[in-house]
């Protein structure tokens, strides 16, 4: 079969595999069988995020998310999930930074009908795309930010954070909901270039993993994806590179309808991909991940000023990473008394570094993540796109556990020591509003002392 530049390669980790090709219009496929249970997993990744966004116009690559849902020249309105859950599987779409991705789960007598879904959305859903939809499509976005964003408590953190952590200007400043402002100023026309540009085969890594037959797999790919034309306009995206620390804490506190007081903090790290992005991730997962972790021994258990404490890492490749860290307070506690306690445990580790006892857990606890992601079809599938997406090498996926059981309890001090320090973070302090209640009860505790 006529696959246009095919290249093939087998790798693999705990007995996984993954081969690669390539169509003639530049479309990268990667399968892996796995014929464990009768499903195939599905995964489209397109190369484009908000990070590709220009000022004036954020929120594109989330609205479009939404807009390859609404009908293609096939396809109309709803039909997608109506084709895909008719058939018994399961479909959604994500936006980041630096991607956007589709996916289905469907029974394995059903791939072909997901193949022809996306193929066709991919080469026609300029056909469908009409003033009608774009409104539509409009509302549910700016709904989405006001339920999810917008009114509920520490609701807009994220968005706060990320501005605070990358300066104006730059590529990640923004978050992918994009503003208001922006999502009513995108025209039509807007979408159909975004489109234009950005979905097309070139730009883009198709994995179907389970229990397929590779070359019947290939065979339909070559079928429905084959004819659809590559796009070259396509610009790369600003450089999202910044120095390794910060330089000065950058602060804000907000009075706001929140149940408690809290503590947020952005740490920038490591790029993606990097040996020292592991041993930061080792480092937040000894400081803050779980129930066994420092700062909810100290926090929640032994001082009870916290009723949650953790600290994670949000993984990008073409900027700094960032470290967050989240708080919420006990009772009356006040949020100095929290920070105080987190710099000391922060200054604390960058001194001694994990225990062999903590890096030992931390490295089991980030090895079983990555098999309950590798260990179900829909996870590998998203993994090996984002590794050939982001890195150019979806082999990468099988192997990425080794690399981080291969840190030592020196380097993951060392990232402690270099990135978490305090003029290396955004800080968000929330104070909630007071309320009539609490002002009166204020009063009569002034009362009685006097």
């Amino acid at each position: 079969m006529p696959m246009g530049h095919t290249a093939t390669a087998e790798a693999g980790s705990g007995g996984l595999t993954a081969t690669e090709h390539r169509l003639a219009n530049g479309l990268r496929v990667v399968l892996s069988e796995d014929h464990l249970t009768p499903v195939a997993a599905v995964c489209l990744w397109y190369d484009v995020g908000s990070r590709h966004e220009v000022e004036g116009r954020t929120g594109l690559a989330h609205l479009f998310e939404h807009l390859m849902f609404q009908g293609s020249k096939q396809v109309h309105g709803n039909g997608h999930f109506e084709l895909v859950q008719g058939a018994g599987g399961s479909l959604n779409g994500t936006t980041s930074f630096e991607r956007t991705n589709y996916f289905e789960t469907m029974p394995t007598h059903q791939l072909e009908l997901a193949l022809w879904l996306e193929a066709d959305r991919m080469g026609s859903l300029l056909a469908a795309l009409d003033d009608e939809s774009m409104e539509n499509q409009r509302d549910v976005v700016k709904n989405e930010r006001r339920q999810r964003y917008d009114n509920v408590p520490y609701g807009t953190a994220f968005e706060k954070l990320t501005a605070l952590a990358y300066p104006e200007g730059h590529p990640y400043h923004h978050t992918p909901i994009g503003s208001m402002a922006d999502l009513d100023a995108a025209t039509l026309e807007d979408a159909r270039n975004f489109f234009r540009t950005y979905y097309a085969p070139n730009n883009a890594v198709l994995s179907v993993v389970g229990d397929i037959d590779t070359e019947q797999t290939l065979a339909w790919v070559e079928k429905y994806f084959g004819s659809i034309p590559s796009h070259d306009g396509k610009l790369p995206p600003r450089d999202g590179s910044l120095p390794d620390v910060m330089g000065t804490e950058q602060r804000v506190v907000l009075v706001e309808e929140v149940p408690a007081r809290a503590l947020m903090a952005a740490y920038r790290l490591p790029h993606d991909g990097t040996r020292e992005c592991d041993a930061a991730d080792l480092a937040l997962t000894v400081l803050g991940g779980g129930e066994s972790s420092r700062l909810h021994n100290r926090l929640v258990r032994r001082d009870r000023t916290a009723v949650a404490a953790g600290f994670g890492l949000l993984r990008l490749a073409g900027a700094p990473s960032l470290g967050w860290l989240d708080v919420k307070t006990s009772g009356g506690v006040e949020v100095p008394q929290i920070e105080a306690a987190v710099d000391e445990e922060l200054a604390r580790f960058a001194a001694e570094g994990p225990t062999p006892e903590e890096m030992e857990r931390a490295q089991a606890q980030l090895e079983r993540e990555w098999l309950d992601r590798l260990g179900t079809v829909a996870g590998r599938a998203d993994e090996l796109c984002r590794f050939a997406v982001l890195f150019g090498d979806p082999q990468l996926a099988l192997t990425a556990v080794d690399r981080v059981l291969d840190i030592t309890a020196e380097e993951v001090r060392a990232a402690a020591k270099a990135r978490l320090r305090p003029d290396n973070r955004a800080v968000l302090v929330y104070e909630p509003v007071a309320t009539e209640q609490s002002e009166s009860d204020s009063d009569e505790e002034e009362g009685a002392d006097q």
